[in-house]
């Protein structure tokens, strides 16, 4: 399917040019990253076109340069390390499939296949589910065991409870065999994905990006009722193994898990010739809207289970199979008006309205622009014709405008200076791209700045969440940070109304308060104000170089500026926020409820004086704050972003653009091991 390398031709492998070094190093971690974004965690950042285009340039490079291939490629890899429940032994391999992406491709598997096996070969073309494999063990027709694709090779996480309660689960079969594993796709209709989404913003809960992401968290839930109520699906795609009958292909497998009850892919059809199979591939591509489930493409497999067993498997890939991907569905539309909003964290986003169009079987009439720069790139003008695309997901996406159709007023679009909320000047956060409303006091950011002020990062005040805080502040409770310092004030109401639920909650709730009072560091206090550019290490630096909060409020910019890591607009802004009127009154209020505005800076030695550390993922033993003040407290400053001033780079795991970052410039990147080994003064 694809042209000979020079390696493969027997002309040897030519030298790795320093550049591809570089760019494979790149995509070997963001492809790890964006993996375990997909698979652990169910919270993708990039569309699977995206991911896929990513994964077949990493391909072309090791296949033109064989020895660069490295031990944690994701070429080497199957699916990913099963999650943190009971572990299950895989009995079979939860293979994936070879991805293709052009008709030639599928010719060429088609054709090989036929010269192989002969021109009687049968194919069967079906959907691919776009849900979470799982596998179902029966032994003499009951369910033992579920379990998922986990790393694919070793093991996967045992979710047979859940399982249970997905409908189209068979917990018995009315005609058993000896034993029979079974796999399958877990997936959700848009029906369910948009009622659960539907429920978890009535409740003021983050909603899922797609049907895919809540279907695998879904599945991983610790309570089997939360799996019930969000109605999976299911659908069965392969016989893994059996005892006490045999299949001779895999329609036959089909026609006897049906005879059971056991629902099967649905759409799918028998071809012999290359013409028969792209022309399968096409039905399925023309009837994707009209389906009532996402698909990302078309299955190809060998109906005959004998040829499937000659054929084997590569190391990711059964030989005898492959996957279809369909290019993202794209149409044209005229955009109608641009919608600004600023959000809970205080983030303004342009949002575009559109005439209605359907994609992948929904209706989209809006999309996010991004901010500023995406709207500059793209020359986006109101009136102009978007090209507005779907890539495997359900969130729809502006790829470009078509000139063409420009109208002869058109004009750039400009975001305004204002926020639509409270009319506060808005104000864009040093090396990023978004404007931000800093108001402490604008209503359309409250809750999530009072959430982010509770936060463990900032004031560290236990049994705060979302649905407490908005209650609070749409009884009128809170309207500010400082007002969560007079809460104790109204307990009598607040028990009376069951504000915060019983009175045993809500003393518990007032004691977290008092004790943040007394136990936070005014570095947690500067850091909870939410002021742009002015984090946990920010915050550090900034109470180093001036001692107190009272005296940052009274820096000018150049006093601000000069602080080492403190770059012109981070001061500008910080200026900003500490000369506003209303942001300066709350300041005082916080300290007229006495929490601590006195620097606390406590240097052990000087071991990493005159270093710079930048710290990313996940470390064993430390959180980031910690390892942060450790680096401090040993002479060393630990900044946000890598930089060539950088000195080293922490790592841990499922470390993500600033690990990528740190190896294109070349920056020295250690572990928690080490980083405690140097400060003891070793190498």
């Amino acid at each position: 399917m694809e042209q000979m390398s020079l390696f493969e031709q027997g002309l040897g492998e030519p030298s790795v040019p320093a550049d591809i070094k570089e760019e494979y190093g790149k995509l070997v971690t963001e492809l790890n990253y964006h993996a375990k974004r997909y698979y652990d965690e169910d919270t993708p950042e990039i569309s699977d076109y995206e991911y896929d285009m990513k994964n077949n340039r990493l391909k072309e490079i090791e296949k033109e340069y064989p020895s660069i291939v490295s031990p944690d490629s994701p070429s080497l890899r199957v699916g990913w390390k099963a999650g943190k429940g009971k572990k299950v032994k895989h009995n079979v391999p939860m293979l994936s499939l070879q991805d293709v992406f052009s008709k030639e491709e599928v010719y060429e598997f088609v054709n090989s296949m036929r010269e192989e096996l002969g021109d009687d070969t049968e194919f069967l073309v079906e959907t691919k589910i776009d849900g979470l494999s799982m596998a179902l063990r029966y032994d003499n027709g009951i369910l033992t065991t579920a379990v998922t694709r986990g790393d694919g090779i070793t093991e996967g996480e045992d979710v047979t409870e859940n399982a249970v309660e997905i409908e189209d689960v068979v917990r018995k079969m009315p005609h058993p065999i000896e034993y029979i594993e079974i796999r399958g796709e877990v997936y959700m209709t848009r029906e369910a994905f948009d009622a659960v989404n539907e429920a978890a913003s009535a409740r003021g809960e983050k909603t899922f990006a797609n049907p895919r992401n809540c279907a695998a968290g879904t599945l991983r839930q610790l309570d089997a009722g939360v799996t019930r109520d969000r109605h999976l699906s299911l659908f069965i795609f392969n016989v893994q193994e059996t005892r006490g009958k045999e299949f001779k292909t895999h329609s036959e497998g089909y026609e006897f898990l049906r005879s059971n009850g056991i629902r099967t892919i649905d759409m799918y059809f028998k071809c012999k010739t290359a013409d028969e199979v792209w022309d399968a591939i096409q039905k399925i591509g023309d009837a994707r809207g009209d389906l009532a489930y996402d698909i990302d493409g078309a299955v190809v497999k060998l109906n005959d289970i004998e040829a499937r067993k000659r054929l084997g498997n590569t190391i990711k890939f059964p030989r005898w199979a492959i996957a279809y991907k369909y290019p993202p569905e794209e149409k044209e539309t005229k955009l109608l008006e641009i919608e600004v909003n600023t959000g809970r964290t205080g983030r303004v986003t342009p949002v575009a309205v559109f005439e209605p169009i359907s994609l992948c079987g929904t209706s989209v009439s809006r999309a996010t622009l991004h901010n500023q720069d995406f709207i500059d790139e793209m020359e986006i003008g109101i009136g102009d014709t978007l090209i507005v695309y779907k890539s495997g997901e359900i969130i729809p996406k502006v790829k470009g405008v078509n000139k063409a159709k420009r109208p002869a007023d058109w004009q750039p679009y400009k975001l305004p200076e204002i926020c639509p909320v409270c009319g506060h000047k808005l104000v864009r956060e040093a090396d990023a791209a978004d404007l931000k409303c800093v108001n402490l006091q604008c209503p359309g950011t409250i809750v999530n700045s009072i959430l982010n002020f509770v936060s463990r990062d900032a004031m560290n005040i236990k049994g705060f969440g979302y649905e407490l805080v908005k209650a609070l502040v749409d009884g009128g409770y809170v309207k500010d940070f400082a007002d969560i310092f007079t809460l104790k004030e109204k307990r009598d109401e607040l028990i009376e109304k069951k504000v915060l639920g019983l009175a045993k909650n809500t003393d518990k709730l007032l004691a977290a308060i008092d004790s943040a009072v007394k136990e936070a560091s005014a570095e947690n206090v500067l850091s909870g104000l939410g002021i742009p550019n002015v984090g946990k290490a920010t915050s550090r630096d900034l109470l180093k170089a001036f001692k107190s909060i009272d005296n940052i409020c009274d820096a000018s910019v150049e006093e601000l500026s000069s602080v080492e890591g403190i770059a012109l607009v981070s001061a500008e802004g910080i200026r900003g926020f500490m000369s506003d009127e209303g942001n300066r009154d709350l300041i005082g209020r916080l300290k007229a409820a006495g929490l601590n505005f006195e620097s606390e800076n406590k240097v052990l030695s000087e071991v990493f004086a005159g270093k710079t550390f930048v710290i990313t993922g996940t470390l064993p033993t430390m959180s980031r704050d910690e390892a942060a003040k450790f680096i401090e407290s040993n002479g060393g400053k630990v900044a946000s972003s890598v930089s060539k001033k950088t000195s080293y780079l922490v790592e841990g795991e499922a470390a993500g653009s600033k690990a990528v970052k740190a190896r294109e410039l070349g920056i020295t990147i250690i572990n928690e091991d080490q980083l405690k080994a140097m400060a003891q003064g070793e190498t």
